[in-house]
């Protein structure tokens, strides 16, 4: 009865002061509204990084070309370990014959030289010597003309990005399928266009800004080329860590000085998780900024109205109220007041989160968690701050109240 008298009051103590009261909604709206943003962006900015990087599939592992700096010698001290062999390209092909868990590779060669057509230089453009079963693995698919074939090997042919045919044609190719462009100084006829993808996932290349060679060419366009990453598919039954340890003991029996680190999915994701969540707390502490001065405006509109009503208080407590009654009075004034701040903060989250989705073509992921953010978070608000200016009113002296103007 007396909590249900008390929201009574408080109600028609924040409509008395709607000017006042509208001033410290605005500052809770956006401190609330801010850190529900602020979190939901960051677990949409998640899911998304996660849903393109699961595009490719979990089945498959990234083999890595290491570099070893040397062992420790019996006396403690590190040695220095034998020059490390090249990964050589028929070792590679023959990984999915001497390792039944994989199903295909996709080996890649970094190349080397500035890209042009016409004489002219194409700003987006670097060049990657892969085999034909880098389409399929990679999930890239083919616009206009064809893909590298394992036919093509030693022959100067090259399919291009989105992006690459896009500049061509700004420099006046027209259609590219047939034209000619240099690589360092080597040239290669175009036979095909990828379609456009997006960017991220597990892919470590930029797919629309690439020129793929086939490997031969892009190993013989320099002395320093060499194999540095493998993608391997996972044959279909085998576990990750059966195809994994398969790799490994094949690197192991061909040569001791070839070394190469195999990275499964799994601990990929789990690592992007990881980060995502501190970036997500990171934003949220950002946010959190704008929350403490709405939580500070709360307050001063609290201290105002114990002030303007200071006679009513020393009223009440002549008629009995005890010092708890009128700490719970104002108190629940002030929960009333982030409460109402809160619903609004949560549509004003929620929407802004929307927005900046669509316009970012991300999928909108609503997290109920960061409802259950706002809701606790604005009972927090309002009884943190509300808490001082109740304890104050409560505090007053009777006589004294009773004195004021």
């Amino acid at each position: 009865m007396i909590i249900g008298a008390n929201i009574k009051e408080a109600v028609r103590s924040l409509l008395s002061s709607k000017q006042r009261t509208v001033l410290a909604l605005i500052g809770i709206v956006i401190g609330i509204g801010s850190v529900i943003a602020m979190v939901s962006i960051g677990k949409i900015v998640q899911e998304e990084s996660l849903r393109q990087f699961k595009e490719m599939g979990t089945d498959v592992l990234t083999i890595e070309s290491q570099f070893g700096g040397g062992e420790p010698s019996t006396g403690g001290r590190i040695t220095r370990s034998a020059p490390k062999s090249k990964i050589k390209l028929a070792d590679v092909l023959a990984i999915p014959t001497e390792c039944p868990g994989i199903s295909a590779v996709a080996p890649s060669v970094r190349g080397n030289g500035e890209a042009s057509y016409g004489g002219k230089k194409l700003q987006n453009a670097g060049m990657i010597g892969v085999t034909e079963s880098f389409l399929g693995i990679n999930k890239l698919k083919i616009s206009q003309g064809r893909f590298i074939s394992d036919l093509d090997a030693h022959n100067q042919f090259c399919t291009i990005g989105s992006m690459v045919a896009t500049e061509m044609r700004t420099l006046g190719s027209g259609d590219v399928i047939g034209k000619k462009l240099r690589v360092g100084q080597s040239l290669y006829t175009v036979v095909g266009v990828t379609a456009e993808v997006l960017e991220g996932g597990m892919r470590r290349f930029q797919p629309n800004e690439t020129i793929y060679v086939h490997i031969t060419s892009a190993l013989r366009s320099s002395r320093e080329a060499e194999i540095s990453e493998i993608i391997a598919r996972v044959s279909t039954g085998v576990t990750n860590t059966v195809a994994r340890d398969q790799v490994l003991a094949y690197f192991k029996s061909k040569t001791k000085k070839s070394s190469v680190r195999v990275t499964s999915p799994e601990e990929i994701i789990a690592q992007m998780e990881k980060q995502m969540q501190m970036f997500t707390l990171l934003l949220g502490a950002i946010g959190s900024i704008s929350l403490i001065v709405g939580g500070v405006g709360v307050m001063n509109v609290m201290l105002v109205s114990v002030s303007e009503r200071r006679r009513e208080i020393g009223i009440r407590r002549a008629l009995g109220a005890k010092r708890g009654d009128i700490r719970g009075q104002f108190l629940i004034e002030s929960i009333i007041l982030s409460l109402i701040g809160g619903v609004l903060g949560i549509l004003f989250g929620v929407g802004a989160s929307v927005i900046i989705s669509h316009f970012a073509k991300w999928h909108f992921v609503l997290s109920s968690g960061a409802i259950l953010l706002g809701v606790g978070v604005s009972n927090a608000v309002g009884i943190f701050f509300g808490y001082y200016p109740a304890r104050q009113a409560s505090l007053l002296d009777p006589i004294v109240a009773l004195k004021s103007d």
